[in-house]
């Protein structure tokens, strides 16, 4: 597998620690270590470290770089203060939503991070499409996430002056001598911080972390597990070209000014579900009993009639039980809805409910 496969700077890692290596988006990736729930655990109740250097890291070069990239997103980049992030999303003209990223204002540039699965259709649509800002794509750099209630305490054992960050704020620090990007954000609805190194170093600094008593290392079955109970979208499952931004939940995203102004792709149909309602909207979904309603399962009324889609589910292990996410009409999209789900030519009962299912722990 590994032959035909890209490899991230950690894969040696990876395999002395026993993971188990499957292929995501064309990279060799560690799905569990010692167990999908043992490591959801790890994170929920201590730190939990993560190898996503799958993911694209860019920088946008150019004077007017944050304006010229709000003619592709939604949200106001312009305006972003230095060493703040940003959630946003590249929208296409159907209203759509071509990926989801982090965007960061570094100083004399925008740092982002995009989709491992998109990674390289959205550099080459930045590209394409603004021609006038230098998209860099940073080739030498690898992507550590630590996540968890205990990431502060084991991040701050290298670098304390990560305890002054705030959520989806941004440094660049020095790390035992190299030179990284800490940012406070992350996937899983924990407190924690996504790390941009050296690939050189990147080996040295994450055995070190590794080293601490609080961290553990994750694949990307907790990832997923994690982002689910915090009702975070998967780009490919709960949003993709067709989903618009209001109905995956996401009109925070959109910030009054672009509201005011427009001036980007999709404007029109995303503006009208902004003032009219969207006629389908994400909602979380709670099964009855204990098997999951995974993605693609019909969601019908008591009459049988179809209504949505499961577009996310599996096993909260925090939760205790089921829990999925996926569109419904909106009629039918109100807390405590119930639905039948048609799981493997059986019909169970589940029941519509707020997002997320696991209450978001981040420093504020």
């Amino acid at each position: 597998m590994t032959d035909t496969l890209k490899q991230t700077s950690l894969h040696s890692l990876h395999v002395e620690l026993g993971a188990k290596m499957v292929d995501f988006a064309g990279w060799s990736m560690p799905v569990q270590y010692s167990g999908i729930i043992k490591e959801h655990t790890q994170c929920r109740e201590k730190a939990a470290l993560f190898d996503v250097s799958h993911m694209g890291q860019v920088e946008l070069w150019g004077s007017h770089a944050a304006k010229a990239l709000e003619t592709l997103v939604p949200s106001t980049i312009d305006g972003l203060k230095e060493g703040k992030a940003r959630y946003t999303l590249l929208t296409n003209e159907d209203g759509g939503i071509m990926d989801d990223l982090i965007v960061s204002n570094v100083g004399d540039h925008l740092y982002v991070v995009v989709n491992a699965a998109m990674r390289d259709q959205d550099i080459g649509h930045m590209r394409t499409a603004l021609p006038d800002v230098d998209v860099v794509e940073l080739t030498d750099r690898a992507l550590v996430a630590v996540q968890g209630p205990k990431a502060e305490t084991a991040v701050a054992a290298f670098v304390p002056a990560v305890r002054d960050l705030g959520f989806m704020e941004t440094v660049m620090c020095d790390w035992a001598g190299f030179a990284c990007r800490v940012s406070r954000l992350g996937y899983t609805g924990e407190d924690g911080f996504e790390i941009s190194l050296p690939d050189s170093n990147a080996l040295e600094i994450v055995a070190a972390l590794l080293d601490h008593p609080d961290v553990g290392p994750a694949g990307l079955g907790a990832r997923d597990t994690l982002r689910l109970e915090a009702g975070l979208c998967l780009y490919g499952n709960d949003i993709d070209a067709t989903t618009s931004p209001v109905e995956a939940n996401l009109p925070w995203t959109i910030q009054t000014r672009r509201r005011e102004q427009g001036g980007f792709p999709g404007v029109e149909r995303i503006l009208a579900e902004l003032s009219a309602g969207p006629s389908r909207k994400l909602v979380g979904i709670r099964p009855g009993g204990r098997a999951p309603a995974r993605q693609g399962t019909e969601i019908c009324t008591g009459g049988g009639q179809t209504i949505g889609v499961v577009t996310s589910g599996g096993f909260g292990p925090t939760t205790g039980g089921p829990v999925s996410m996926g569109y419904v009409d909106s009629d039918y999209a109100e807390p405590r809805t119930s639905v039948i789900l048609k799981v493997r030519n059986r019909e169970l009962a589940g029941t519509i409910v707020e997002l997320p299912f696991v209450s978001h722990n981040y420093k504020r």
